[in-house]
């Protein structure tokens, strides 16, 4: 069963901060293009504000069949369409990209991956990602290194893909949490603050890419 136009969406928008993951966003599906569904900007449900959307944007959205059954898929922001309103394009699910199981996760994979991480023109160091997605990412790094919520850092990051090519993706993130482990190193939660379209598309990729390779298993 695929979403239709007029249609109600439910969904959460990826990040790593944990109480704006949570909240949930209602639009109603405009229209339907061959590549795309057009969406209305989402309103929050508590407090009925408009939340912003930007490209790239993962989203684990479901709607209901007349019968009551939540319908779970992935998408993501592809785009914009100025109308009588501004429209939000997603991406739009295969049928076998739904599911009324369980609830699909937000496209965040667990990943080892190399990082570069600058604090300040004279602290740099290597770390390895946790789990990685298109709002942010988690990394484990050696405890000695002075890493707390809200600190700035540049990043550069190395994504693999399954055709052999490896890209450099870099953005400027927020450290949103740290938790010390018992092996004496860091898990530090960040968010992007300013990654342009082109670097966090490429993360997506990753993620998409991974998904596949789980799902096959």
């Amino acid at each position: 069963m695929l979403p239709r136009v007029n249609q109600a969406l439910f969904y959460q928008i990826a990040s790593s901060d944990e109480e704006e993951a949570k909240a949930v966003y209602k639009s109603r599906i405009a229209d339907e293009l061959e590549d795309g569904l057009l969406i209305e900007f989402p309103l929050q449900e508590k407090s009925g504000r408009m939340k912003r959307l930007y490209l790239g944007d993962e989203l684990s959205a479901y709607f209901m069949s007349e019968d009551g059954v939540k319908h779970f898929f992935n998408s993501h922001v592809l785009g914009f369409k100025d109308e009588v309103i501004k429209l939000v394009k997603i991406h739009k699910p295969s049928p076998d990209q739904i599911t009324k199981i369980q609830r699909r996760q937000f496209l965040r994979v667990s990943a080892e991956l190399e990082i570069a991480v600058k604090m300040s023109d004279h602290l740099r160091f290597i770390a390895t990602t946790d789990d990685v997605g298109g709002g942010g990412i988690s990394l484990i790094c050696d405890g000695k290194w002075p890493v707390t919520p809200e600190a700035a850092l540049d990043c550069w990051l190395v994504v693999p893909y399954k055709n052999g090519a490896i890209e450099h993706v870099s953005f400027k993130a927020e450290i949103i949490r740290v938790a010390e482990l018992a092996t004496g190193r860091k898990q530090v939660m960040i968010k992007f603050l300013k990654i342009t379209d082109g670097e966090r598309q490429k993360i997506i990729r990753y993620c998409f890419e991974r998904q596949l390779e789980f799902r096959n298993r």
